[in-house]
């Protein structure tokens, strides 16, 4: 066999391994199953998570952006996004395993989210603002802006915040205020959390526990 007939050969093997490796990093629901099995201690069976008041709340999976679970993962693999608790579970699973726990967990009917029904009407209703429209004076951009209309999510970037624990919601703004997690390399959520006072917190994470978040439940299936 001659030198270009090798080059044509090795082209087509290195071509057939990218392909295959593609292809090996396509989730499996089924196989995700089974790989997450670990995670409903905390993010229960149907991947609903829970509201614990005054505690550490864990969020609702089920519905969310494939994409996103799994960059979620890796960043705690790397320890780019910080928790002692996730960092052993993500560790504990290879890429194909991640890729398959999220498409597991993205095909999963949406959960409601919790925290926000004893909350008063004025609170809903700065909640409601800061989501739909923003608070200029404050320099505060809306919500949606980034997460789309209703909080449903936009792609793997932006993941769906409605229908999300309202406990959940208010920890993630607060370590991204205190800089506690900074796993966005454009640090978006960083600059907003920082211009929110803890009520303007309380108010959004309420409200959008309290969204149904049904557009997005459409898109993950």
């Amino acid at each position: 066999m001659n030198k270009k007939c090798l080059s044509r050969l090795g082209l087509l093997v290195g071509i057939s391994l990218v392909a295959f490796g593609a292809l090996a990093q396509q989730g499996d629901a089924e196989r995700g199953q089974a790989a997450a099995a670990t995670c409903t201690a905390c993010h229960q069976a149907y991947g609903s998570g829970m509201n614990v008041p005054n505690g550490e709340s864990w969020p609702r999976l089920a519905g969310l952006n494939a994409d996103y679970i799994a960059k979620q993962l890796h960043d705690f693999q790397a320890g780019q996004r910080q928790n002692a608790t996730m960092a052993t579970f993500a560790n504990m699973l290879d890429d194909q395993q991640i890729a398959d726990v999220a498409e597991y967990y993205s095909q999963m009917p949406l959960t409601l989210g919790q925290g926000g029904d004893q909350a008063d009407e004025a609170l809903l209703a700065r909640g409601q603002q800061l989501a739909e429209r923003g608070d200029w004076n404050a320099y505060i951009v809306s919500c949606q802006s980034c997460h789309g209309p209703g909080g449903t999510g936009v792609g793997s970037t932006f993941p769906g915040v409605a229908s999300q624990h309202a406990g959940y919601i208010s920890a993630q703004l607060k370590a991204w205020k205190t800089e506690t997690r900074s796993n966005d390399p454009q640090n978006l959520m960083g600059a907003i959390a920082k211009r929110m006072s803890d009520n303007d917190i309380q108010a959004v994470s309420a409200w959008y526990a309290t969204q149904s978040g049904s557009a997005e439940q459409e898109t993950a299936q």
